[in-house]
């Protein structure tokens, strides 16, 4: 038995398994685990035992720098035949591309099995053609087995939210095992070699055993360089060379590209096979593992790997191969031409496809090497670089771009550039909250443009000035420079701005209560992804998922949050899912999901490579949680979202760090504070609701924040009869009314906040329970001392300070809960047995679930017996709801 499959029998069943299951629908399976275990060799002795009563499409992705969008989808297209490979450049869209492949799998007779090599290098198109094959697979008789190095993937990495998107009823996962000791020493007696510390040196990797074993030089080499470059010494001059040539290519090289360049004798390429170096598969060779690559490619001297390079470059560009190939090749063989001609080359076909994060790296190695470029063709790479940096978060370099190519075009006296690019830069300084600029720039933009013949770029800049009005919340001016942007835009075709400029018109009208407002941002989103256009259909998503989250109408913001956040992941526009993910923390926060909102605020705080719109947005609702919680970081946190503010310029910034601000100062018993947090924030809001009537975002918070004020002994004198009504039933002291309404829309807290307005001892204690099952320790403190001064009798002590600090975080509550749960009890069972309402405990099972990570009952028992709670009987619950909020 060979190395690669020593010890791998239980692994080749599963795989067995899962092909012979494809006939009800198809399958996935994941092969992963560290460099050199052994995933391909899996793959490959799998291929050799069904072929060729099963179909195999085989595709690799490969370690360029900028990797090929859909490279290994085109590496299966060349196995399918000529006139599919050609429908892959004939310019289709990639959901054309996705239909075909698709098309193609299921006209096929035989069972097929799809393998994708290394996945963790590849790109974004190809992570969205995993999700889009995993998902439509149980309608095909297809085995599609993935495999990829999960060791080197950070927590963002998006592979992992593309393994994520795959039904996991379809997936079956493989971890091949590093080998044993007595496997090591089984294969070193195979190969006559003594196997003395050989699995203590390796720690039974595959790789490095099979390196070592086959390694000529006397003793144990200390690294898979020295064992590689051991080995490649034995070969003779011509066989070195050849190897050395291999080395610059990452992935394979097609054997033509071989014979152009070194025309090798095939006794030559053998001996590199033999040696175990090489690989040669098909029409290509290459090395046998990555590792073994990048060991000899980086023992050659600078000026030798750039003489590779360079012949690579030279081969390679008299055929018709992706240029993303040819721009790595060009940029290591220090060749400033052949980067310009293949750099933008290649992120234009990445930009095809949607692969922003790779276009705007392409842009940087073309911009590195544009020393002596013409100033015009600079500034086209720069404005290229600036909207996919912009898409994918970095900010600052599309703002220093944006700025360079406004100087290149002002020299150049191209007034149309100069209009376009202020208006891209206006949007850059917004997105940085840097509203002054914004507005300055934008005014320019028009008063240059205006002096020319209307055309596509005065209706953007038009439409710009729109969208600043109306994040201003000055939707009069908005509608106007909208209209004029839509009269422009139609006089001259230019859908683009249409479509932005219906998205501000459509978010006014929604901010109002007018529901046809919501049909003119679909229609924005309709055209924008017609058009390819991601930036601006993610924009029209954001507004349609958070107006109704301003309007607290929780179901319908949760489903266009789960749309907006999706197509933000899917097209890799890292500042709206920053955005968005925030955006996601508010709905948990309100909706009593206080882990979640926290994982959520963290995320879009720590995801993010730049600063942009999110970031004020997040710190608000974590302070806020901080508030809530006691923790000491809520006054620094708080600090920071208000320096985010802008005086006077947005409602919902000013009124939502008012509204944090104030609840923080009344947790900590400062009413000072709480009137001069509240009080400013509650005149915006007034005066921008009477300005425009039916405001939602003024509606609810000239509403809190009128209640702040009354809760600290200061009631404004004149508070709108338009307010939000919670909050007009509160200040009518209609307390449990607004507690109803509070807990019809899904809020805990609130509704704990509704009920502590009141002067019935049950709804002190209830509203005491909701706080305790929330962790909302600074508001169950204050009211638990009201409750002790006032002299009622036995006020529940609250969680002890040892279930708090339990590997949970779960209270005293929900630890009662969670031991109720492992009894089998349903929701209303333990309402009955703890004396408390069916909601309060429904909340309470979704507090556990968001605390241990779970979606079950059955996984909460398993957690809590883990814990400790519930005592290892082997019982589970008889529900086995998966909902966050748990089944009654």
């Amino acid at each position: 038995m060979s190395v690669e499959v020593l010890e791998r029998a239980s692994l080749q069943d599963e795989l067995d398994t899962a092909l012979n299951s494809i006939q009800t629908g198809g399958r996935v399976v994941l092969v992963t685990g560290e460099a050199g275990i052994g995933k391909s060799a899996l793959v490959r002795d799998f291929s050799r035992r069904h072929e060729p009563s099963v179909r195999f499409l085989v595709g690799l992705c490969d370690p360029l720098l900028t990797p090929r969008a859909l490279g290994p989808w085109h590496d299966i297209a060349r196995q399918i035949g000529a006139g599919y490979a050609e429908q892959l450049t004939a310019g289709t869209t990639r959901e054309e591309m996705f239909g075909q492949f698709l098309d193609e799998l299921a006209r096929h007779g035989q069972p097929q099995v799809v393998v994708v090599e290394d996945m963790h290098w590849a790109d974004e198109a190809t992570l969205d053609l995993l999700v889009f094959l995993g998902r439509r697979l149980e309608r095909l008789p297809v085995l599609l087995v993935v495999t990829y190095r999960d060791d080197e993937l950070g927590m963002d990495h998006p592979l992992r939210k593309a393994v994520g998107g795959l039904p996991p009823e379809r997936v079956r996962r493989l971890r091949p095992r590093r080998l044993s000791a007595a496997a090591v020493t089984t294969l070193a007696r195979r190969a006559g070699r003594s196997a003395d510390r050989l699995h203590a040196l390796t720690g039974g990797n595959p790789l490095l055993v099979t390196e070592v074993l086959a390694a000529d030089a006397p003793g144990v080499p200390q690294t898979v360089a020295d064992l590689v470059l051991a080995r490649l010494a034995t070969l003779d001059p011509e066989a070195q060379e050849l190897a050395r040539f291999v080395s610059v290519v990452p992935g394979r090289v097609e054997l033509w590209a071989l014979q152009e360049a070194l025309r090798p004798r095939p006794a030559v390429v053998e001996a590199c096979v033999a040696a175990g170096l090489l690989v040669l598969s098909g029409a290509t060779v290459g090395f046998r593992h990555e590792l073994t690559r990048q060991a000899v490619e980086e023992s050659l001297s600078v000026l030798r790997r750039r003489e590779l390079n360079g012949r690579v470059l030279e081969i390679l560009s008299r055929h018709d191969v992706d240029p993303a190939r040819l721009a790595h090749h060009a940029q290591f063989a220090d060749a400033p031409q052949a980067v310009w001609r293949w750099a933008p080359a290649a992120a234009e076909r990445a930009a095809a496809v949607g692969a922003h994060r790779e276009a705007a790296d392409h842009y940087r190695v073309a911009l590195r090497h544009a020393d002596g470029l013409p100033a015009p063709e600079r500034a086209e790479w720069l404005e290229g670089y600036a909207y996919h940096g912009h898409l994918i978060g970095l900010v600052d370099e599309a703002l220093a771009a944006r700025r360079e190519v406004v100087e290149i075009w002002t020299a150049a006296g191209r007034d149309d550039k100069v209009g376009e690019n202020l208006s891209r830069l206006s949007r850059l300084y917004a997105w940085r909250s840097r509203r002054a600029e914004a507005e300055e720039t934008a005014v320019r933009a028009v008063t240059i443009l205006e002096r020319r013949e209307p055309g596509r770029q005065l209706a953007m800049a038009y439409s710009n000035v729109a969208d600043l009005e109306m994040h201003a919340y000055r939707w009069n001016p908005a509608i106007e420079w909208a209209s004029k942007a839509i009269d422009v835009a139609r006089q001259v075709g230019d859908r683009e701005t249409l479509a932005h400029a219906l998205t501000s018109i459509g978010s006014i009208r929604l901010g109002t209560g007018d529901e046809p407002g919501r049909a003119d941002l679909e229609q924005a989103v309709e055209m924008t992804v017609a058009e390819g256009l991601h930036d601006h259909a993610v924009r029209a998503l954001v507004f349609l998922a958070r107006i109704p989250l301003e309007d607290r109408d929780y179901p319908r913001a949760r489903e266009n949050l789960d749309r907006a956040l999706g197509f933000a992941r899917a097209h890799d526009l890292v500042g709206y899912v920053q955005y968005l993910t925030a955006t996601q923390a508010w709905w948990r926060l309100d909706q009593g999901d206080w882990e979640g909102a926290y994982r959520d605020a963290r995320q879009a705080l720590g995801g993010q490579e730049q600063p942009g719109i999110g970031v004020w947005f997040t710190l608000t609702h974590l302070g806020r949680l901080q508030a809530r919680r006691g923790d000491a970081e809520a006054a620094e946190t708080l600090a920071a979202a208000r320096e985010h503010t802008v005086d006077g310029a947005d409602l919902l910034r000013v009124a939502r760090v008012a509204a944090a601000r104030a609840e923080h100062a009344w947790l900590c018993g400062d009413t000072d504070g709480v009137v001069a947090a509240a009080a400013r924030g509650f005149e915006c809001a007034v005066r921008f609701g009477r300005t425009t009537p039916r405001l939602v975002t003024a509606t609810w918070y000239a509403g809190e924040l009128a209640w702040w004020l009354w809760r600290a002994g200061r009631r404004p004198k004149k508070v709108p009869d338009w307010i939000a009504e919670p909050y007009r039933l509160l200040l009518n002291g209609e307390w449990r009314r607004a507690a109803e309404l509070w807990a019809a829309r899904g809020c805990p807290y609130e509704q704990a906040e509704a009920l502590s307005c009141g002067t019935e001892n049950s709804a002190l204690l209830q509203a005491l329970d909701l706080y305790d099952g929330l962790g909302a320790v600074a508001a169950a403190r204050r009211l638990r001392h009201r409750l002790q001064r006032d002299g009622t009798v036995r006020v529940p002590r609250g969680p002890r300070a040892t279930t708090v600090g339990n590997p949970g975080r779960l209270t005293a509550r929900q630890l009662e809960v969670l031991a109720l749960l492992g009894e089998r009890l349903t929701n209303t069972d333990i309402a009955t047995k703890l004396s408390l309402s069916v909601r309060t405990v429904d909340h309470h099972v979704a507090a556990i679930f968001a605390k241990l990570g779970v979606s079950s009952r059955w996984e909460a028992v398993r957690a809590g017996r883990r814990l400790g709670v519930i005592p290892a009987d082997g019982r589970g619950p008889t529900g086995l709801g998966t909902t966050r909020r748990g089944p009654r």
